[in-house]
Order: structure tokens, then sequence, then C-alpha cells
């Protein structure tokens, strides 16, 4: 479990093919990582499979390939990284699971005052669980949504976030991973038998 505040900015050093999928070598800061550990990669969930002197190694099937941006990793690509929540901690931004259900198109991103507004285009099937000022996963960011779009989300970040997240580097044309917010999927998948037959319903994988 994540809290989507990232708390390093690592660098793929290396992204190697395997039959399974494809292993990458993260360059990072953390300290004392352990082989079995979750990280959230670019708001991926991924286990260590080995750490190193200030690196780590994971690996993604090609189902995460699929459905995530990790197949678009290439060497000196930065991504976010946060290690998982302690019980105890603050939770600073907001539940994330680092279980991506789909991936965003960059369609706008324009500069006003201080933030930086970048537009999302999100899957018709996921658009019910976006709710203005509620919480999504954006690379593993917790953000809030800023505006609903006709075809999908409108986020405003800080420079609190640019600073500290590689989402200042997004261009129109770019992919993202997004989590919607777990508590919305939980309520909707439990409502789902006492509502119409034409209300929509979460995809089944």
């Amino acid at each position: 479990m994540f809290t989507g505040i990232i708390s390093d900015i690592g660098t793929i050093v290396r992204a190697t093919p395997t039959p399974a999928g494809r292993e990458f070598v993260v360059r990072s800061q953390y300290a004392g990582i352990g082989d079995g550990e979750s990280i959230a990669c670019d708001g991926v969930c991924l286990t260590v499979r080995e750490a190193g002197a200030g690196t780590f190694t994971v690996a993604a099937v090609v189902t995460t390939l699929e459905r995530t941006t990790l197949g678009d990793w290439t060497e000196g690509r930065r991504i976010n990284t946060e290690r998982a929540m302690a019980l105890g901690e603050r939770l600073g931004g907001h539940l994330v699971t680092g279980h991506v259900d789909a991936v965003a198109d960059v369609e706008r991103v324009e500069r006003r005052g201080d933030a930086l507004l970048v537009d999302l285009a999100i899957a018709a099937e996921w658009m019910p669980l976006m709710v203005p000022h509620g919480s999504i996963a954006v690379n593993g960011t917790s953000l809030t949504v800023n505006e609903l779009l006709s075809d999908g989300v409108q986020i405003s970040l800080i420079e609190y976030t640019l600073r500290h997240t590689v989402l200042g580097e997004l261009q129109p044309g770019g992919r993202v991973n997004v989590e919607a917010d777990m508590i919305g999927k939980f309520v909707q998948q439990l409502a789902a038998p006492h509502l119409p037959s034409t209300v929509h319903r979460l995809p089944s994988a």
C-alpha cells in the first residue's frame, strides 16, 4: 500500500527484455532496500528482485507491460518512486495500491499562474469514478481532480509537485499511469448488484 507521496526520483539505468517481460535496473537514493520489498515505480507496484549500492532491480511481466507505460521505458528515463507505507505513518496523500487502472493520454499542458494544468484523456469506463476535487493517482502521485472534461480530467500541478516529481516533464502526446480512488471502486462494486442494468460497472479485468 502507498500514499501517492513521491519520495525519490529514480532513473532507469538498464532495461532488458526477458522471456517473461522486461527487467529494469533503477538508480535510487533509497538506503536499506530489501529483496522482495514493494516499490511503486511511476505508480506501478513492483517487487525488488535485487538491491545494490544505489540501485534496485525490478521486473515486469507481459501483462504489466500491456496495462501500463512500462513498455515505453528506456535507459535514462526518470520515474517517480515511493516505498511501501509503514503502518503508523501519516497518510499525506490517499490510499494507493499501485495497481494501475488505465493508461491516459496527455492532451494539453498549460501554465496558468503558479500552476501547470494538464488535461488527460481517460477511457470512458473509468470516468464515473472521477469526482471533481476527488483523489486520483497519476504516475503514482496523489493528486486532486481539478476539473472533469468531456473525455477525461484536468489536474493542476503546484510548484512543490513539479519540484519533487517528474510530472513537470509531461508533454502532449505522452502517456501516464492512472489509478482511480480505491474507496470509490469498492463502493461502486458493492453497489453494482443493487443498481439498474443501465448503470456503468467497472471492467472485470
